[in-house]
């Protein structure tokens, strides 16, 4: 009986949550004649110009994004780069102290034999005077045959770790000047991308400001396609997966897209994405391009509510699947988050988070 009255109660609380959605969104959306498709139809001159120019702006807007996710990770690789340099340099210069440590005794015996110095057996011999001195003797060469030997090996093998060290730090620099290089590239296409959006912003925002009130409404559209339940598609969901993002998703129908934004009341249609799914504990690439690389692939025909779809043959377009083909996105400039059928963009690919 307790669980009847949580599970009644659950449902209402969806109810509301929906219905306080659609009222949001019915409030922000500009009113349409009775009928009108949510797909902008029969476009003047200034809204195929408005949306030319939006489509352009996107495009750019998930390139920088991506371009962003590439600077951090070559920033990151520069980082670890020049740490291991670093490490390396240490390697060198403790090896180089071994080198040092050995080399005066190898110094002196190298000298030793240039000078014809007779340190072995048969000149002990030859030069003592008595038995016991001669043991003395050849006592005394064994042990400095023997110390000789051991610092000569010891220097042989300090030497060889030092030629070794040198090249690995060798390496791990010039990886380190490659990474700063490349990095250095990417930070400046970065820039040139920022410069290009901004440009590209204020020719949206100008040719935006050309529309009458009617293509402007004509081009919001409508905030659910007709037909859309909303309550009914979140009933049968199972909490947890992409279903709960695609549920925190639809609470934000009605707000504004910005260029750049993830939230929580403007988004762009990455944006959209990250947010959604930060709702359920989880963290997406930040572009439309990385997000299709990550999770697991999907058919088209296998979508399920939540699943993350991606549009256009770069990528540059991504929203989630909201049930009977249809996607929740933040579409572009002058559309606020809506839910419409994914047939007015061309499918490019779906993946599972």
């Amino acid at each position: 009986m307790a669980s009847q009255k949580m599970k009644r109660g659950s449902v209402s609380l969806r109810g509301a949550l929906i219905a306080g959605t659609l009222s949001l969104s019915l409030v922000a959306m500009p009113a349409l004649p009775a009928g009108a498709d949510p797909v902008v139809a029969n476009p003047t001159d200034a809204l195929t110009k408005l949306t030319d120019l939006a489509r352009e702006s996107e495009q750019t807007n998930e390139a920088l994004h991506n371009a962003k996710i590439d600077l951090d990770a070559k920033e990151a690789a520069q980082a670890d780069a020049d740490a291991a340099a670093v490490r390396d340099q240490g390697v060198v210069d403790e090896a180089n102290a071994r080198v040092a440590k050995f080399k005066p005794t190898v110094d002196k015996l190298a000298a030793a034999n240039y000078q014809g110095a007779r340190t072995n057996r048969l000149f002990a011999v030859m030069v003592s005077d008595s038995p016991q001195q001669l043991l003395d003797q050849m006592s005394a060469l064994d042990a400095i045959s023997n110390d000789t030997a051991k610092q000569v090996s010891q220097f042989t093998e300090a030497t060889a770790e030092a030629t070794a060290a040198a090249e690995a730090s060798r390496k791990s620099a010039d990886a380190a000047r490659l990474a700063a290089e490349q990095a250095r590239g990417l930070s400046d296409d970065l820039q040139k991308k920022q410069s290009e959006l901004k440009s590209q912003i204020a020719d949206v925002t100008a040719a935006f400001g050309d529309l009458t009130s009617s293509e402007k409404a004509q081009l919001a559209g409508r905030p659910f396609p007709p037909g859309f339940d909303a309550e009914a598609l979140l009933s049968g969901l199972v909490p947890g997966n992409g279903a709960s993002a695609l549920q925190a998703g639809l609470t934000r129908v009605g707000s504004p897209y910005v260029w750049g934004a993830t939230g929580p009341s403007e988004f762009d249609c990455s944006g959209l994405v990250v947010w959604a799914y930060k709702q359920i504990g989880k963290t997406l690439p930040r572009s439309s391009q990385a997000q299709a690389s990550g999770g697991v692939a999907v058919p088209r025909d296998q979508l399920q509510p939540g699943d993350v779809v991606l549009f256009y043959n770069d990528a540059s377009h991504v929203g989630l699947y909201a049930g009977n083909g249809n996607i929740l996105h933040a579409s572009t400039f002058g559309v606020p988050v809506k839910v419409e059928s994914m047939a007015s963009m061309p499918f490019y690919a779906a993946r599972r988070y």
